[in-house]
């Protein structure tokens, strides 16, 4: 049976906000696994845990993650006051990135229990939606080699640049944090960071590949339809 993954799309809404909720499911998901002495739900399904996908468009925020490096930032307090860009420090793996307007982030709160239980697997996993994404737009999508994410020309040295990034927390198997992919965002603001802390490679977004403005609802779509097939899902 395909695991059912709960859908919603909070809009634009702040950084902080989405954080908040994401930590609430998946506290509540690891409560549930460690409810002692209850009875299973079904045989096949013994975990009642929920799964969730969120989608949501943030105001101008860069977040670090716990073991990035603050000098990837590369503005001060007040830089960052001035320009109205948020930062947090948060719990999830990599470094430093961008989040804002017109850029599809993604956060599955997912029991890897109910899936497969290898992080590997699962970022994999988060690349292969995002590529097939990339496809559907004549883009052909690419991992690099020690470096997660979505990626285009990652075989020409100079050429290199990243479309999605990635970074997430697990906590007893259940998933946060996600995916961001640039969609029509404004990538001037990537030019205040060390992107993932890593040098001269550039960033770039579906418009600016295309050449064209992109429809995010069409976007979001066909993200929804590559997860169901990678994760052999059904979005409800």
């Amino acid at each position: 049976m395909k695991q059912e993954i709960f859908f919603k799309d909070l809009g634009l809404r702040s950084y902080k906000e989405s954080w908040d909720l994401q930590e609430v499911l998946l506290k509540q998901n690891v409560e549930r696994k460690s409810t002692v002495n209850r009875p299973p739900s079904t045989v096949d399904d013994p975990l009642p845990t929920i799964n969730h996908l969120l989608f949501v468009e943030h105001p101008p925020v860069y977040t670090l993650g716990k073991s990035g490096h603050v000098e990837n930032v590369l503005l001060n307090e007040e830089g960052l006051k001035q320009r109205g860009i948020e930062f947090f420090h948060i719990n999830r793996g990599g470094d430093i990135t961008f989040h804002g307007p017109q850029q599809l982030v993604g956060y599955p709160i997912l029991d890897l229990d109910k899936f497969k239980t290898d992080l590997g697997w699962y970022l994999r996993s988060l690349e292969e939606v995002i590529i097939l994404t990339m496809a559907e737009y004549g883009l052909k999508g690419e991992r690099s080699k020690g470096e997660t994410g979505v990626w285009l020309d990652t075989e020409t040295k100079g050429r290199e640049r990243k479309i999605c990034a990635m970074g997430i927390k697990c906590s007893r198997w259940i998933t946060m944090h996600g995916f961001a992919l640039n969609v029509n965002t404004d990538l001037d603001y990537f030019n205040f960071i060390i992107p993932c802390g890593i040098q001269n490679k550039q960033v770039t977004s579906l418009q600016k590949e295309l050449g064209k403005e992109v429809d995010m609802n069409e976007v979001k779509e066909k993200v929804k339809r590559n997860f169901e097939i990678v994760f052999d899902a059904v979005i409800i």
